[in-house]
């Protein structure tokens, strides 16, 4: 039957309306916390820009951010929101200083849409400004005013405080994770010098810029001093790594992280290129100038064109209202700065130069195992049994592109499973023979030789650098078991030795999988720890039964698809700030050493302890 088309089939939603119905054109995709890119971070960023942007035109000089468990706090001390615009700036979509270019100038927030996001898609919404020793205060609920109090007066600095609670409706059952909100945080005093943010009592602070950017990002090695230039509304550092193999950039446009990049970063490559090529009167290659190059720009832009609400690339080619174009921008200060730097500084100019012919010399060496190794994955790409992909990649711009995920599994009956249970759109499966090679202390000429670690770099399409990643989400899926946990670090000492900005940007999981099933009758409950299963024999009773799952192969598809689902559990792989990767790798995955059969020792867990908890 055809329903019928009328004027009734037609409705208004209301702002709050349409932002729930559709929160990924505000917010990008939703998450339960474990992704640096989930929408309550995105939320969290979207409140805190705003007030960067008052500190940026000069008033206020520290932020108070808090979280306890899900509500989040934050205080900033800029003007504060006129008192009789306090509902319109959260509630009202378009409406803002933000229009009004003479207020606020190369600002991240410019359409009006932020607060309110973060308003109707929370449970309960706190907005007080306070403002020449008076100030308001609304409370809300899903976006509905559910308190209003009367202005009256305040003694407290001038500012805005804003407390919101992330709706478990929208969101599931999520969890913030610290160290994305202090990665957050640090971005922003990087590229504000003098801001102060205080994090749950944590002072965050940094006085030199992107040059303590990398100073902070960088575990390796390098082989020379961190060059760090700025003028005007551009800013730039850089250096390369003594061990790395890829490139690794941080962009910024106006204080907010570019993750994919834009026309500033790739005029920021041309331009270094190029001025390298002029100061040294050499054609060198484009990939051995780039090869461990490691670099932090940033740049102000008035009215900024970015192609998402989430700001992560930015699509303007020109410098409003000057006329001039990024690029040219851009180039004109690097080849100045750059080239003036290398001629006072003739010890950098010379290892920049040695690295530049030893990354000559291996691309050299490498290229017959490269152009065999691309031929192999040519042959295998039309009928390639380890991979089975998807149809949204992550390189694209497709509205579901950040939820774009590829699971490596070990042996056929687990990524049996996945494959009859995933997502055809966003999720693909690669599947491993066996354990992989131990690629600790190796150079990359063994990822070309390797078929297994190259098909997966193909697969990947990170040869060069990250900005033609295929998946968002990389997730290692193997069994809880010894050999699954042995796969997972020989997997996670790849992408370290290899890749090490694709960890470092976030895109590393390991997939939680239940470890019993509790059901009785009427209820199935899967819990993923002992704790878990606790809960669930209060709910179920103690009769209910029990299934130990030893593997994932031991999950039917149909249980599967529960859980790399909506409800999917992923522990992202994270490096602490303090850790080194070298010194991570060697005790881990070099040769056996006393101090790590110590370490096995005192943390041996006995197979009769999990025995004991069924």
């Amino acid at each position: 039957m055809i329903d019928i088309y009328t004027e009734d089939s037609i409705r208004s939603l209301d702002w709050k309306e349409h932002i729930r119905m559709r929160p990924g054109m505000y917010i990008g995709k939703l998450g339960d916390g474990a992704s640096q890119d989930d929408g309550i971070y995105v939320l969290i960023k979207e409140v805190l820009d705003n007030s960067i942007d008052e500190f940026v035109m000069g008033f206020g000089k520290s932020i108070e951010i808090k979280i306890n468990d899900k509500q989040v706090t934050i205080r900033d001390y800029g003007r504060g929101i006129p008192l009789g615009k306090v509902i319109d700036c959260v509630s009202k979509i378009n409406t803002g200083a933000k229009y009004d270019s003479s207020v606020f100038k190369k600002t991240v927030g410019l359409n009006g849409v932020g607060t309110k996001a973060v308003n109707a898609l929370s449970s309960y919404f706190k907005v007080q400004s306070i403002r020449e020793n008076k100030t308001k205060i609304v409370e809300f609920a899903f976006g509905n005013i559910i308190t209003e109090h009367l202005e009256k007066p305040c003694e407290n600095k001038n500012g805005t405080l804003i407390t919101f609670i992330p709706d478990e409706e929208i969101f599931g059952k999520y969890e913030y994770i610290d160290e994305y909100i202090e990665k957050l945080l640090w971005n922003y005093v990087f590229l504000n010098s003098n801001l102060t943010i205080d994090f749950n009592g944590q002072k965050i602070f940094a006085k030199n810029g992107l040059h303590d950017l990398l100073t902070r990002n960088i575990d390796e090695p390098i082989l020379y001093p961190i060059i760090h230039i700025k003028e005007q509304d551009f800013e730039f550092a850089f250096t390369h790594s003594r061990n790395q193999y890829s490139e690794e950039y941080f962009s910024f446009v106006n204080g907010q992280y570019t993750t994919q990049g834009g026309t500033h970063l790739v005029a920021f490559k041309e331009s270094i290129i190029k001025t390298i090529r002029d100061f040294y009167k050499k054609e060198f290659e484009a990939s051995d100038i780039r090869t461990s190059i490691i670099a932090a720009l940033s740049i102000k832009v008035q009215e900024p064109v970015f192609e998402s609400q989430t700001k992560t690339k930015l699509g303007s080619l020109y410098l409003e209202p000057d006329g001039l174009t990024i690029r040219n921008y851009i180039n004109d200060i690097i080849k100045r700065h750059l080239d003036n730097y290398l001629h006072k500084n003739p010890e950098t100019a010379e290892a920049i130069l040695q690295k530049i012919l030893q990354s000559e010399k291996e691309r050299k060496e490498m290229a017959n195992i490269k152009k065999l190794a691309k031929d192999s994955v040519k042959k295998v790409s039309l009928h390639n049994k380890k991979l089975r992909d998807c149809r949204v990649h992550y390189n694209t711009n497709h509205e579901q592109r950040l939820d774009s995920t590829l699971f490596i599994t070990e042996g056929d009956s687990a990524s049996g499973s996945i494959t009859k249970s995933r997502d055809v759109n966003t999720q693909a499966v690669f599947s491993l023979k066996g354990k992989p090679l131990n690629c600790f202390g190796l150079s990359k000429k063994i990822v070309y030789e390797n078929e297994e670690f190259n098909l997966m770099q193909s697969a990947l399409n990170i040869e060069d650098d990250l900005e033609n990643l295929r998946y968002n989400n990389i997730v290692i899926a193997t069994d809880a078991d010894v050999d699954g946990m042995h796969i997972r670090l020989l997997l996670i000492t790849f992408f370290l030795q290899f890749f090490p900005d694709l960890v470092r940007n976030g895109h590393l999981y390991i997939l939680q999988t239940p470890l019993f099933r509790i059901r009785n009758k009427k209820k199935t409950i899967y819990s993923y720890s002992d704790e878990e299963k606790k809960k669930a024999l209060n709910e179920l009773g103690n009769n209910a039964e029990i299934t130990r799952f030893k593997g994932l192969g031991e999950i039917s598809p149909d249980e599967f698809k529960h859980f790399i689902g909506k409800s999917i559990r992923l522990e992202p792989v994270l490096l602490h700030k303090d850790s080194r990767i070298n010194d991570l790798l060697t005790f881990y995955m070099g040769k056996n050493t006393s101090e790590r059969q110590n370490f096995i020792v005192d943390n041996l867990r006995i197979e009769q302890d999990l025995l004991e908890t069924i």
